[in-house]
């Protein structure tokens, strides 16, 4: 029986699986009050609970996520957040593990925000495959941003220092607002159909998370997305990061390092062209120099100094082949000579006159010899018919009725016995010579027979 009692340890790993393995605890979405909060400073992680009118539940928001908050966190404040539940299994208490939080009022941008991404990223706009290649060297640079306001200056201050030689045409473009969506992709659009800017650059400064929105809008996604010229997006600061950003072929974390990113340092690749030069005339001097000595190397071999030896070898190889060829065709002539005494020997037996001849011979004996089975033959046949005529002589009715004997017949039929025949019946006898009709008078019985 006590192998079916669980321990507390095991009772508690049961639950907790179960809520870790429960697909609607994985990610929550939650409103509530914050409670009993005190920041704790020791190792950033803060623990505090959620609570509305009629429950509480404990919650803790590790430092990293801590450090990521727009906001500060205060009691009594009303908050957005999202997390999971999984149970503490050393007080078997249920709580929420929180990774992003927010004021409320923005809870529903959020959530547009986090299904948004979820669909495109389910169609692939923001797969690394489709990541185009900076320029290294761009010619023309297009920027994406307000006219007015310290992002264009800092773009500009930093490529012009960076890479004076570089043109930059401004899209003077709304980042905030109800407009600034259409706004941007009209003018990203507009910019990519010069086909003449080697890069893009679509940025805008710090802001909440609703001043950002524009940048999360599906037309400026699209947009991005569709253009055949490479983009940089720098929305925000480094912790923000918009759909915009996602889709973007390069990600930069201020204006400035999308300026960074867009154009090397001319003094920089000056130098390295300077370096590539040196070690290119040095390969080209170390080339030249190992050409020479192979070249000294080849004219001190004694190919040079010695060149009849190049051929002395195939000149040796040459008498032997030619010795072997000639014994060869020695070998070759007398074996055909012996074939062909062979084959004269073998044709003069086989001479067809002398097997004509031979033939003639045996057929003129097998000529006699059948002469004279036929002459045999033909006496034993005449010596035979003569034989069986005189048999049939003998056997002979003829010969019988000559002797004096008659043969009766009735109606046609021989009569060999008085039974046969009865008083008054006619009958007819045939004699040796003609035949005569009678009639029974009367018949006597063989008594001699009985006896």
């Amino acid at each position: 029986m006590e192998e079916q009692y669980l321990t507390v340890s095991q009772l508690t790993k049961y639950i907790k699986r179960k809520f870790e393995r429960d697909p609607y605890m994985d990610r929550i979405f939650l409103t509530g009050e914050i409670s009993n909060f005190n920041r704790n400073r020791r190792n950033g992680h803060q623990y505090f609970n959620l609570k509305d009118d009629q429950s509480k539940i404990s919650a803790i928001m590790f430092s990293g996520d801590f450090k990521k908050l727009k906001f500060q966190p205060e009691e009594g404040m009303s908050v957005l957040v999202i997390g999971r539940i999984s149970v503490y299994e050393k007080t078997g208490s249920y709580q929420i593990y929180i990774e992003h939080m927010e004021p409320d009022g923005v809870g529903a941008l959020y959530q547009a925000y986090e299904e948004s991404k979820k669909r495109l990223t389910a169609e692939g706009l923001f797969d690394q495959s489709l990541k185009k290649p900076l320029p290294k060297f761009p010619k023309k640079i297009g920027i994406i941003t307000s006219q007015s306001g310290a992002v264009i200056r800092d773009i500009i201050t930093t490529v012009k220092r960076r890479f004076p030689s570089v043109e930059l045409f401004l899209f003077p473009t709304l980042v905030q607002g109800d407009k600034a969506a259409k706004s941007i992709a009209g003018n990203i659009q507009r910019a990519d159909i010069r086909q003449d800017l080697d890069i893009l650059i679509v940025a805008r400064g710090g802001g909440s998370f609703e001043d950002l929105w524009p940048f999360n809008e599906e037309i400026v996604v699209r947009a991005i997305s569709s253009v055949q010229t490479p983009v940089i997006s720098s929305v925000g600061h480094e912790t923000d990061t918009t759909l915009s950003d996602l889709v973007a072929d390069v990600r930069a974390a201020t204006p400035t390092a999308a300026a960074e990113l867009a154009v090397p340092v001319l003094s920089d690749e000056l130098i390295k062209i300077e370096q590539q030069e040196h070690r290119l005339y040095r390969a080209y001097q170390n080339r030249i120099q190992f050409l020479k000595d192979r070249l000294a190397r080849i004219e001190r071999s004694y190919i040079f100094r010695q060149p009849q030896r190049l051929y002395e070898g195939y000149s040796q190889n040459l008498d032997q082949l030619q010795q072997q060829l000639v014994q060869t065709v020695k070998d070759i002539v007398t074996k055909q000579d012996q074939q062909l005494k062979l084959l004269s020997q073998r044709l003069t037996a086989l001479n067809p006159s002398n097997t004509i001849r031979q033939y003639n011979r045996e057929l003129q004996q097998l000529e006699k010899q059948l002469l004279r089975a036929q002459r045999q033959l033909l006496e034993q046949s005449d010596k035979q018919l003569n034989y069986y005529i005189q048999s049939l002589e003998h056997l002979s009715p003829l010969k019988i009725l000559g002797r004096g004997f008659a043969y009766v017949r009735k109606e046609d039929t021989v009569v060999k016995s008085t039974e046969s025949l009865s008083i008054s019946d006619e009958i007819s006898v045939q004699l040796s010579e003609g035949s005569f009709k009678a009639k029974i008078t009367s018949i006597d019985l063989d008594t001699d027979k009985d006896k």
